[in-house]
């Protein structure tokens, strides 16, 4: 799978709120509207641009195994950042009152429209702020031309991001034509974190299945925060897959957890079939655990294979998985005992339903103008 490439420029976001607000002399302020941050930073031991090339030796490589996992959540962790290279420009200028205003965007050359809102209702919430930015020559489109929208409170902070990278830069691959993400962030505590973020995206174009049948279509990932140890859980979906037990459309399910000092992390990996619907995590990782599907496949090929011959070869994924910060490092059993906080954090989580993950669609809100 590619992964996520529509890092875009925000010169722009600096550029249009710096002139918008010159004219009045605005000047940063101390207290700020506009929160430090609306992600969770994820261990570089979970998270992971770099592909894995093909082994040639006999047993599969614990990295080989776990690097589309690695990926997959890099993938989720990269949407995050583009929302806070936003939200870390914008923090720079004042955004105290409601405006409206028009920009050339520097990355497509399009003009881009912007709308401030104060106390704006979305989804049963009314919001502290909301800012609209659509690209003005679409707005006629089905979709309003919108870009990108985020809704954030000022006291104990909470925010949503809803971005389609498309409208914001017309120069994005063509596979994110019709492709949103939308990060919901919470410092309330809701589920025992003192940072907690869930990541969608949606709508990512499919290339042929015989050119890239892992391709990633929809992902839902939640990470959460408490004190020194990050946990990460959740699916993505992958239609064109063919794995094992499943002939068509795979769920990559996975439940993680690593340290923020020591960038040590532990995961479980299972590959449902993506019309399952039901949310078990003894269903999930168990059933269609990463050994039971690749002995599966194994089996397909080699039906005389004995089990003490599978569980040699596929000694690599039995569950959990250890990593460091350079990647995989032992399976099944911990290296040493500083991953013994990871292994009884993993055992409370669960994906998320793979037929609600397949099945994933993200939206706006209509459009809003100043009142």
């Amino acid at each position: 799978m590619k992964k996520l490439s529509f890092i875009l420029s925000f010169v722009f976001v600096a550029s249009l709120f710096f002139t918008s607000c010159e004219g009045d002399n605005a000047k940063p302020e101390e207290q700020n509207i506009v929160p430090e941050t609306l992600t969770v930073d994820i261990p570089s031991s979970l998270s992971s641009a770099s592909t894995v090339k093909s082994t040639t030796g006999d047993i599969p490589e614990g990295n080989e195994l776990y690097e589309h996992m690695r990926t997959f959540i890099h993938a989720g962790d990269e949407a995050a950042q583009i929302v806070e290279a936003i939200i870390t420009t914008i923090r720079t200028y004042n955004l105290s009152a409601e405006m409206s205003f028009s920009y050339d965007s520097d990355d497509d050359g399009r003009s881009k429209n912007v709308v401030i809102t104060a106390n704006s209702e979305f989804e049963g919430t009314t919001w502290d702020w909301q800012m609209n930015i659509t690209d003005a020559d679409s707005e006629g489109n089905d979709d309003g031309g919108m870009a990108m929208q985020i809704f954030w409170n000022t006291g104990t902070v909470k925010g949503i991001s809803i971005i389609k990278p498309y409208n914001l830069d017309r120069n994005t691959e063509q596979m994110f034509t019709h492709a949103m993400f939308r990060i919901d962030y919470s410092e309330a505590g809701e589920n025992g974190y003192e940072q907690e973020m869930t990541v969608y995206i949606s709508d990512i174009s499919l290339p042929e299945a015989s050119v890239e049948p892992y391709a990633m279509q929809t992902m839902k990932m939640t990470v959460g925060k408490k004190g020194n140890v990050v946990e990460v859980y959740g699916n993505t979906n992958h239609p064109n897959a063919s794995i094992g037990m499943n002939t068509r459309g795979v769920n990559w399910a996975f439940v993680a957890a690593g340290t923020v000092d020591t960038d040590l992390g532990v995961a479980e990996v299972g590959l449902p079939p993506s019309d399952l619907g039901e949310r078990n995590r003894e269903t999930i990782l168990g059933t269609y655990s990463l050994y039971n599907v690749l002995e599966a496949e194994v089996l397909k090929w080699y039906p005389d294979a004995t089990p003490n011959l599978l569980a040699i070869y596929l000694q690599n994924a039995t569950a959990p998985a250890y990593f460091n910060a350079n990647g995989f490092v032992a399976a099944g059993t911990a290296p040493n005992f500083d991953y013994g906080d990871l292994d009884q954090a993993i055992e409370q989580l669960v994906p998320y339903m793979p037929l609600e993950v397949s099945n994933l669609k993200l939206e706006f809100k209509a459009n809003v103008t100043v009142k």
